[in-house]
């Protein structure tokens, strides 16, 4: 789908359910894409340029704006498929795309038995592949340069997509998830380094660009840059509240997370129906995120 002249929005299809996770392919004079989502969804991924009218091996940039596997799942397989392409990521987070063998430990404790059908195998990147992005990196792609911006919380390697020139931000997890055609905002909040206060430092270093649009990873363009970032920053410390009190009265994770997702399903009902709250714990689970924040408290002591 079109979202601009020279910006494709990629469904990966995740699980076979539409909008759950997006890449967008900027066709320039260098062709990028932001973010490649995981493994199992690469064929998909391929049809989607093929139906802009690109052929993949046009590609040249990987713009990742964190590590995690549905985000940047299939750039070792791309690089794999397409030797010559970059993969742009944070310098916290390139060690781990070209040995992935800890990421997937990480990952294992959250997945366990699922963790292939979910996401696919993860191959690494070669080394010579990777660029490390710095905050502040401009990267050029012809008509559009975009910028990396450290934007941590969500994940300490995490970075955003900023142009300048178009207003649009790409912000991968950073300014939570947001389903189409839903004016509500859950922030994804996944173990292992989740950290309230760098996110919403983040929140406010994507407010002071003044963006136009906000192009999500979950899921799509956002105009209402302010509604969505003020929601965001709200849920993101009225969960941990949530979460907090739980572990002060001695409640188990799988009651915390019984406690949030009561809470967010009666809020996701006034929207739609029960197939809604399916989609955003897909997008987003409440298991996850709780244990994000247990991690999280765990750390603060």
């Amino acid at each position: 789908m079109w979202i601009d002249e020279d910006i494709y929005l990629i469904d990966h299809y995740h699980l076979g359910r539409p909008e759950i996770i997006a890449s967008y392919l900027v066709r320039d004079e260098v062709p990028a894409l932001v973010e490649v989502g995981p493994t199992r969804t690469v064929e998909r991924l391929l049809r989607g340029i093929e139906e802009a009218g690109m052929r993949p091996e046009e590609l040249r940039l990987l713009l990742v704006t964190h590590i995690h596997l549905d985000h940047a799942g299939a750039s070792g397989e791309l690089v794999r498929r397409f030797p010559h392409l970059k993969v742009y990521v944070h310098g916290v987070g390139a060690p781990h795309l070209q040995d992935p063998s800890r990421l997937v430990r990480s990952a294992q404790k959250i997945f366990g038995d699922d963790l292939d059908r979910l996401w696919g195998p993860v191959v690494p990147v070669p080394r010579e592949a990777v660029h490390v992005v710095q905050d502040g990196e401009r990267i050029p792609l012809g008509r559009r340069t975009l910028v990396a911006l450290d934007t941590p919380g969500h994940a300490t390697h995490h970075v955003v997509y900023w142009d300048e020139e178009r207003g649009d931000v790409f912000t991968g997890d950073i300014a939570g998830v947001s389903l189409p055609g839903i004016a509500y905002v859950r922030p994804p909040t996944p173990p292992p380094d989740l950290d309230l206060e760098a996110w919403s430092r983040s929140i406010q270093r994507v407010r002071s660009l003044r963006p136009r649009r906000l192009l999500l990873t979950h899921y799509g363009a956002k105009t209402d840059v302010e509604g969505v970032l003020d929601q965001l920053e709200e849920r993101l410390h009225a969960t941990g509240r949530l979460v907090k009190e739980g572990l002060e009265r001695g409640m188990t994770e799988e009651e915390i997370a019984e406690r949030v997702k009561a809470l967010a399903a009666q809020e996701l009902r006034a929207y739609g129906g029960e197939d809604l709250v399916q989609r955003y714990d897909i997008a987003s689970s409440y298991r996850m995120n709780v244990q994000g924040y247990i991690r999280y408290f765990s750390k603060k002591g």
